[in-house]
């Protein structure tokens, strides 16, 4: 099989890490990618939104699957233009993806699925946005209806962050806050059949002690040795499944990477988000502990015979991942900064410890930074103090001016 990964973080390294080491995959190919993918594929310049442009790239390649990494060209229906062209496509449709791409959409969705969630109101107007923050009161939860690369989300104690954040929103979703821990859940669907992975659990603060503004993520470990054994399943018959039903009942089968961002709170369990791809970081944990081969699955996905699939098998090891963020993230973000060390880890660490590139381009024989999130140092271990103390190690040996990380991914769930 030829398989063509469209995208180019982290997120698109470690499925292309996962697909490079799956041997019914003959030739890899991946487009934009970044400095660490050109290891693992072969790279092609595409605008990763112009679904003509990737369908076309496609053929001419010969794929016989498009695996489409980020939510942005899902949400523009790029699989669409894929399908469209006869090629199998990993990923849902424009219209499925508004399950990510609308906050407001979502909510519809849960409410006609039954699915426990936050109370919430959609509003376009300031008067709306005072009485919303109003009934609910602090802290506050506010979203921006649409795409906003994980940084659309404020929660705050003071109301006039809030309301400043609002009304910088064209429609907004505030919220009822969710106490309790969250995990992120994914499942590969084929619109009908719901296959569950395993949990993980990410770090969406910048700073250490979940200080600090909201990112797109500074690490993740799995497996969640606090988490109640029943929780997989309990989610499939109460989320995922009946989000899945819903969506088919509506003419938009949804087929692809559902991910559901839960807080386990006094109540039970309630949806915060939904997603229509693979989480970053948490792909790079649980790929990471994956057994199975990856592309039968998502081959099985796109083709629809999810159901004709053995149980997925798992490593017994942890995973742990840690983000390297460039200068100033998560504002504006300082790049061009050449990054040492990755040799070192290569000849070092490997396999238990690796390093996946995020924001990366290479120039000349060097490798730059080119993002705001750069690199994610992921390693595996007996347990999670093995796999966090491995991921650490290989960490210290990358130097990047300026870089900041997260000193206590998976400290406390390890036990610290």
């Amino acid at each position: 099989m030829k398989v063509l990964v469209i995208g180019g973080g982290a997120r698109e390294h470690a499925l292309c890490r996962s697909l490079s080491l799956d041997p019914e995959v003959t030739a890899l190919y991946c487009a934009p990618g970044n400095a660490g993918i050109a290891e693992v594929a072969e790279l092609h310049p595409v605008d990763a939104l112009d679904g003509d442009a990737v369908a076309r790239l496609a053929t001419e390649l010969g794929a016989g699957l498009v695996v489409v990494g980020p939510e942005a060209p899902l949400v523009a229906g790029v699989a669409d233009a894929v399908r469209a062209a006869g090629i199998p496509c990993f990923g849902p449709s424009g219209e499925a993806a508004r399950l990510e791409g609308s906050k407001a959409f979502a909510k519809d969705v849960m409410a006609g699925a039954g699915v426990p969630t936050a109370r919430s109101y959609v509003c376009t107007t300031p008067a709306e946005i005072d009485e919303a923050l109003d009934a609910f009161g602090a802290p506050y939860v506010v979203k921006d209806d649409g795409l906003a690369a994980g940084k659309g989300v404020v929660v705050t104690e003071d109301v006039e962050a809030a309301r400043a954040h609002a009304l910088s929103c064209d429609r907004v979703v505030i919220e009822e806050f969710l106490d309790g821990p969250e995990v992120s859940l994914f499942a590969i669907t084929d619109g009908t059949t719901v296959l569950p992975l395993q949990p993980a659990q990410d770090f969406k603060r910048a700073l250490d002690g979940d200080e600090g503004p909201n990112t797109g993520g500074m690490g993740a470990y799995s497996p969640l040795p606090w988490a109640d054994p029943k929780l997989v399943d309990e989610v499939l018959d109460t989320v995922l499944q009946p989000t899945v039903d819903e969506l088919r009942r509506r003419g938009t089968p949804f087929s692809g990477l559902l991910y559901a961002g839960l807080a386990i709170t006094s109540r039970g369990v309630r949806v915060i988000e939904f997603n229509a791809r693979f989480g970053d970081p948490e792909t790079q944990v649980v790929l990471a502990r994956l057994k199975t081969p990856l592309a039968g699955v998502l081959l099985a996905s796109a083709e629809g015979t999810l159901d004709e699939l053995p149980p997925l098998k798992w490593r017994d090891d942890a995973a742990v991942t840690v983000v390297i963020a460039s200068h100033n993230y998560p504002g504006t973000p300082r790049t061009g900064d050449p990054i040492d060390g990755l040799a070192e880890v290569a000849a070092q660490d490997a396999p238990d410890a690796y390093v996946l590139h995020a924001g990366t381009r290479a120039e000349d024989d060097a490798v730059l930074s080119a993002g705001g999130r750069v690199l994610s140092v992921t390693a595996t271990g007996k347990d999670l103090a093995a796999a966090r103390e491995r991921a650490y190690t290989a960490l210290g040996r990358i130097r990047l001016d300026g870089s900041q990380h997260r000193t206590d991914i998976a400290l406390k769930a390890a036990g610290g």
